[in-house]
């Protein structure tokens, strides 16, 4: 066998053998018993992937262990759907070698047709809680990085002292996410049941309140307003650009549109909120 397939069949088959221990890793822990036998489904895939392949190359091959772990506890803690989409989504060079391998070993087709199609359809056919809330989550962390975005730019210039502009951005903040959480409750009510409601309020108050934390911080890291207000909207910066990939990923949207889109509206409230603080100021200080 020429050395360059040799060598492509190998990297597949680690590849198949880590992915079934990741899949059968996650299904251990699945409560849900529907996500729990897809899981299953997937993870019995990529075993017979495995075989197949070792059947060629007469090879044994041990799993990628940090890869494992890595993608273990990504999902653990981000979730189900994006641990498993983005363990997905590192697959091209994966697909690249498969296409590479048609015509010159027999049967290589059926797995490039399970790798393309059949996981598709199982990974889009999981439930998983965090994604039913998402637009409540959109909600709150959109309202809090523009709502307090302007405001602390506005109160930057307005009132100059680093401690009490934090105060009032972290009063206004957490006025701000009980309104959002009930406003939410009672929008969500009217469609949904109770239930529903209730803890999509909770998402978009959570989300709010998570996002001014970390918002108002640097007014109490830093004395200069100023440098405060310049780490706020870095800060803003990274949690649109976060939030955005995670979305990206899970909901497979397009990343680079929703995420201009945020950072124009956000940067731009600052900016016009800077200006009329910047009059404000003026105006106080005749």
């Amino acid at each position: 066998m020429d050395k360059r397939i040799f060598k492509g069949l190998l990297f597949l088959q680690k590849r198949e053998i880590t992915d079934y221990v990741v899949y059968s890793k996650l299904a251990t822990r699945q409560k849900d018993e529907h996500n729990r036998t897809l899981l299953e489904r997937i993870a019995l895939d990529e075993l017979r992937h495995y075989q197949f392949l070792e059947k060629i190359t007469n090879q044994k091959v041990n799993p990628n262990r940090f890869t494992v772990m890595f993608f273990f506890f990504l999902a653990r803690i981000f979730g189900l759907t994006f641990g498993i989409k983005l363990l997905e989504r590192g697959e091209e060079k994966q697909q690249s070698i498969y296409h590479e391998l048609i015509g010159k070993v027999e049967g290589i087709e059926r797995l490039i047709a399970d790798e393309e199609e059949h996981e598709k359809q199982l990974i889009d056919a999981l439930n998983e809680e965090k994604l039913k809330y998402v637009s409540s989550i959109v909600l709150g962390l959109n309202d809090a990085l523009v709502e307090l975005t302007g405001t602390l730019a506005g109160l930057t210039l307005a009132l100059s002292d680093a401690r009490t502009v934090g105060l009032a951005g972290l009063i206004t903040g957490i006025a701000a996410s009980l309104s959002m959480a009930s406003s939410e409750y009672l929008s969500s009510k009217e469609e949904e049941s109770k239930s529903f409601a209730l803890k999509s309020a909770l998402y978009t108050g959570f989300a709010y309140i998570l996002a001014v934390i970390f918002m108002i911080l640097p007014y109490f890291l830093f004395t200069t307003s100023l440098i405060s207000l310049l780490v706020t909207i870095i800060v803003v910066v990274l949690i649109i650009f976060v939030f955005n990939f995670y979305i990206s990923v899970a909901k497979d949207y397009s990343f680079k549109k929703r995420f201009f889109e945020m950072i124009t509206i956000s940067l731009g409230v600052a900016a016009l909120s800077f200006v009329i603080g910047y009059f404000a100021e003026a105006i106080i200080s005749k």
